[in-house]
């Protein structure tokens, strides 16, 4: 599976004065969507931390087209870009029930050993999972 998509309900703490998303939860929406891509594949990042493997979000990019607001349902697709080396990278849509796209981003991971805490390769079933 190199892509997923997950729907997402906009509560009104996410939102700012104007009624709007705050731009700093568009990150947490990505995160979700990468996390839910991952348990999907059966791989849990929990466990992958508790095996000694992290992955910290090294570049985000978000570009904001249209305004998401209060109770909008979206949709976050998540799309791995190319197969994982020491980098893990994702291209991103946001999208309404109409299939309009509100956003677009590009979020960039690399594994770590957390022993370390230097770069690594991906643990084998990290591939494997991916080969299937």
């Amino acid at each position: 599976m190199k892509s997923d998509k997950i729907d997402i309900r906009v509560r009104y703490a996410e939102t700012d004065q104007m009624g709007v998303v705050h731009h700093g939860n568009y990150a947490l929406y990505l995160e979700v969507a990468r996390i839910e891509w991952l348990r999907k594949l059966g791989i849990s990042y929990k466990k992958m931390e508790e095996t000694g493997v992290g992955l910290p979000v090294v570049s985000l990019s978000v570009k904001y087209k249209k305004p998401i607001k209060y109770d909008d349902v979206i949709t976050v697709k998540t799309m791995l870009k190319k197969e994982p080396s020491v980098k893990l990278e994702f291209d991103h849509e946001i999208v309404d029930d109409y299939g309009q796209i509100l956003s677009t981003a590009n979020v960039v991971l690399v594994f770590v050993d957390l022993k370390t805490n230097k770069p690594s390769r991906p643990p084998g079933y990290f591939l494997e999972v991916l080969k299937k």
